[in-house]
């Protein structure tokens, strides 16, 4: 029977890059959280939220070298409804489009909000109206400014390893599995050179890596010229990836994302049609002294524009773990600022 190996300890394990979608958690907060939500006026005015109508987005928690990182762009409909001083019940609905990280927490613009009443006019209807603009957004903006904490506190566990021995993987065997592992290491050997056929051989600090290409793309609705300024400017890059960036795009300047997650030098750029990187992860489990091959290409069509992202030298066995980082950290990355990304 093989070893089972130890578990990674939570230093090394909370170092990958992790994704987790909490999008139908989030709607049922909002429903929850946003219904609770009145205020009062003078006398026997209220006004408060009566619905939560419609929350269309994604809303995912990341985590990025050990930091919980909120992901989330949403468009938020309400129906809100009060009494007015006359004791006429009065309705409307509210409409909010962007309810996302870049304002609750960067402060990147201010909330907008869309009114509009469904009760006939009257001037204690409009008293109420008024009050409805006036306060609401206040209460409002409250629950958004809870909205990240509550991601955390809610599915943080579930992306961080614990240090406590009752929250880690099975413990390692005893002495007595340990003569088996000489047949499992043969075996795992064999199926390792049978996997790296048709990939990549490359040495890395003195010892041969076994690699292969990881590709992801996707559709944007934006020009290629801009996208290609998204993807390379220093000054633009935090706008997507929420983390500051070093990056001049010239051939043989260094350029680093994620605050250090990510780093290497360009090789070739060709704007806006393609740029080419040399490409390292700045993880344990990344061969130390190895650098992967990055070429970004973009490909305008008339409505949209398919940007490919293919990395050549992904060290063998971490196939899965950089394809979701991909997707996760670019992709996911510039959709959540509104470039309307088809997967």
């Amino acid at each position: 029977m093989a070893s089972i190996p130890a578990p990674l300890p939570p230093s090394t394990a909370n170092w990958h890059w992790k994704n987790k979608t909490v999008t139908p958690w989030a709607k049922q907060w909002f429903e929850r959280e946003l219904t609770s939500v009145r205020v009062s006026g003078e006398g026997t005015e209220e006004v408060g939220i009566e619905h939560v109508v419609e929350v269309d987005g994604d809303v995912e928690l990341g985590q990025r070298k050990s930091k919980l990182i909120t992901i989330y762009d949403c468009r938020v409909v309400l129906d809100w409804s009060g009494t007015a001083s006359d004791g006429t019940a009065v309705s409307g609905k509210l409409t909010i489009p962007e309810v996302s990280h870049e304002i609750t927490l960067d402060g990147t613009s201010d909330y907008v909000y869309e009114w509009s009443l469904n009760t006939s006019r009257s001037p204690a209807v409009d008293a109420l109206f008024q009050l409805a603009k006036a306060r609401l957004p206040a209460a409002l903006e409250a629950k958004f400014n809870a909205f990240p904490a509550a991601i955390i506190d809610t599915h943080g566990k579930d992306l961080t390893v614990s240090a406590d021995p009752s929250r880690q993987g099975s413990p390692a065997p005893s002495g007595s599995a340990s003569a088996s592992a000489p047949a499992a290491k043969s075996a795992g050997d064999a199926a390792l050179k049978k996997k790296a056929e048709g990939a990549g051989a490359v040495k890395s600090g003195g010892k041969a890596v076994n690699t292969t290409t990881v590709t992801v793309d996707a559709q944007f609705m934006a020009a290629a010229d801009d996208l290609f300024g998204l993807l390379t400017d220093e000054k633009r890059i935090p706008h997507w990836s929420r983390a500051p960036a070093k990056s001049v795009p010239q051939p043989g300047a260094e350029y680093s994302l994620f605050g250090g997650g990510v780093k290497g030098k360009f090789v070739s750029v060709s704007p806006p049609k393609e740029f080419v990187q040399t490409w390292a992860l700045s993880s344990p489990t990344w061969p130390e002294g190895h650098y992967a091959t990055l070429t970004t290409t973009l490909d305008q069509g008339s409505d949209s524009t398919k940007v490919t992202w293919s990395l050549n030298g992904v060290p063998l066995g971490m196939e899965e773990e950089i394809t979701r980082n991909l997707q996760g950290y670019y992709v996911q990355g510039l959709k959540a600022i509104g470039l309307g990304t088809v997967l």
